[in-house]
């Protein structure tokens, strides 16, 4: 008996063994009945016994085991895919996921060969084109298993971080209100310490919270006025200067600057970009802001003179919680504890229908963001 007959005549027996292994995968499968305890096991045999039945080339072969299998048309996931996320809800982790395929793995090969119908002609095929299957299912299943726990997790650290945000804010009022209310020297510096703290805690959870929303598609928020870019931003230089005394700021600007854009999240890219330049520029040397109107499209650029950026570093300068290879251990960004930055400033970029570039050439680095003015 060919493989595929035997697994689509004794899928019950399999799938009762299946079953019986997955109730032993605690604490996660204390609360689950036999339904649920199957799943989608039988459609994933049943998958499997249609690939082992499929012609394959050798081509269609080599595909497969880079992972380019072809999806089955009109589905929207695989039984395997499927079976994963409702595992993920169900509380597995991922070593009981793998461990249920390679129990289900094991028990249809030891009850195939050990049945009366077992023939060892075409047996070898079978083995490989069996084996193919089940890999390409775990493929999935963990695919689509990592992708549901980083979405919950995403889904936790914006919980956390609004949460946060009320009891934080409290604080602030408070050490402001003590502040005002504070006769001494030594007790005013303690409570605008507390002041700075606290926004800087402020600061922080308003990046996680941008993070959390980005990783889970809803994006960066953004809400769009009326206003003159350029005096935004030589507003924000203003702050800036005062902050960053040991650096000089030169700001342009060239063109009709007014447009319709977000001008608090413009000016937190700008706060975020000015930093990085001042932090990794030449001693001495200026850091160059200008925005430019092209067309219907604003342009702002920071630039600064220093040690140049490999492309390799370049490449991941705006992907999440990454350090720069070559880079000091600072991270990339004015949010050196989350590195964050960068991130949420491509996320504003794209909020506002534009991107985000860096270039580092002849000992010149360049931020550039392009985005339309309305």
């Amino acid at each position: 008996m060919r493989l595929a007959d035997f697994i689509e005549q004794e899928t019950t027996a399999i799938v009762d063994q299946a079953e019986r292994f997955a109730a032993t995968l605690l604490p996660a499968a204390a609360h689950l009945d036999a339904e649920a305890l199957r799943d989608h096991i039988p459609l994933i045999l049943a998958a499997v016994a249609l690939d082992l039945r499929s012609p394959q080339s050798a081509e269609e072969q080599r595909q497969k085991s880079l992972g380019n299998a072809p999806r089955v048309h009109g589905a929207p996931e695989t039984a395997a895919q499927s079976h994963a996320l409702l595992r993920a809800k169900g509380g597995f982790d991922i070593e009981q996921i793998v461990a249920e395929y390679r129990v289900l793995r094991a028990t249809v090969l030891r009850l195939w060969m050990a049945s009366p119908g077992f023939d060892p002609t075409g047996a070898a095929a079978d083995l490989i084109r069996f084996n193919e299957a089940i890999d390409q299912a775990v493929a999935e299943s963990v695919a689509f298993f990592t992708a549901e726990v980083d979405r919950w997790r995403h889904v936790f650290l914006g919980v956390l971080g609004h949460d946060l945000r009320g009891p934080l804010n409290a604080i602030l009022l408070t050490a402001e209100l003590l502040s005002r209310l504070a006769q001494t020297a030594p007790l005013t510096r303690h409570t605008e310490g507390m002041i700075r703290s606290g926004k800087r805690m402020k600061d922080l959870l308003d990046d996680l919270l941008d993070f959390s929303r980005a990783s889970l598609g809803v994006g960066v928020s953004v809400h769009r006025v009326e206003v003159d870019l350029a005096v935004e931003c030589l507003d924000e230089i203003e702050v800036l200067r005062a902050a960053l005394p040991d650096c000089t700021i030169d700001f342009s600007s060239r063109g009709d600057t007014t447009g319709r854009v977000d001008a608090s999240r413009i000016r937190e890219v700008l706060a975020n970009l000015v930093s990085n330049a001042s932090r990794y520029r030449t001693p001495g040397s200026i850091v160059k802001v200008a925005l430019d109107r092209e067309g219907d499209a604003f342009r702002l650029a920071v630039e600064n003179q220093g040690d140049p950026i490999s492309g390799e570093v370049i490449a991941d300068l705006f992907e999440p919680l990454r350090r720069g290879k070559s880079q000091p251990e600072e991270l990339l960004t004015s949010r050196a504890n989350l590195g964050l930055g960068l991130f949420i400033a491509r996320e504003i970029a794209t909020a506002h229908g534009g991107e985000v570039t860096a270039t580092s050439v002849d000992g010149r680095t360049a931020f550039t963001m392009r985005f339309p003015a309305r």
